[in-house]
């Protein structure tokens, strides 16, 4: 591989660490090219992305980044999972290593904070950012249609009372 395109492949990794929330680390025992983009869709359906690195280049990559203590974990067949929400690569990535036993999530890290394969399925099952938004905003939803409710209540009774008085007094 030229050095120019080794330069380049570093740099995005370099910015992909820098720009991520969380990263997964994987052993990929063979995946075949099919299973690759399926894993590779399913990450980007969630914000995620999955690349197969090499462990030389990671290694670089990491240098200057909140991520360097997951040097340890690049060895072997590795490749990465990134992402801006900290539950989404986890998800995706533990989710596809149940169907697929050649995908074995070895580690990760959020930020400085180094996570074993246990952490990172404990972060899986968590909600995700965008569950969590949706949860919050049927929150604020559910009060607010209360209200209204309360308010047309007694708006509807002043009218019915109006409109009463209204009648009464045209045929008095």
């Amino acid at each position: 591989m030229e050095r120019s395109r080794k330069e380049k492949i570093v740099n995005d990794m370099h910015d992909a660490f820098d720009g991520a929330e969380i990263v997964v680390v994987t052993h990929n025992n063979g995946l075949t090219v099919a299973e690759a983009t399926e894993l590779r869709r399913s990450m980007r359906d969630v914000g995620a992305s999955f690349r197969v690195t090499k462990n030389r280049l990671a290694l670089r990559a990491l240098d200057g980044t909140t991520y360097e203590g997951l040097r340890d974990l690049f060895t072997g067949p590795t490749a990465v999972a990134t992402s801006d929400d900290p539950v989404a690569a986890a998800k995706a990535t533990i989710d596809y290593a149940k169907k697929n036993d050649r995908l074995v999530v070895i580690g990760g890290a959020m930020g400085e904070t180094l996570l074993d394969a246990d952490g990172v399925k404990q972060l899986a099952s968590l909600p995700s950012l965008d569950e969590l938004r949706a949860k919050l905003v049927g929150l604020l939803q559910t009060p607010a249609t209360q209200v209204a409710g309360v308010l047309q209540a007694p708006a509807g009774q002043l009218a019915r009372v109006f409109s009463a008085y209204g009648e009464s007094g045209a045929e008095g």
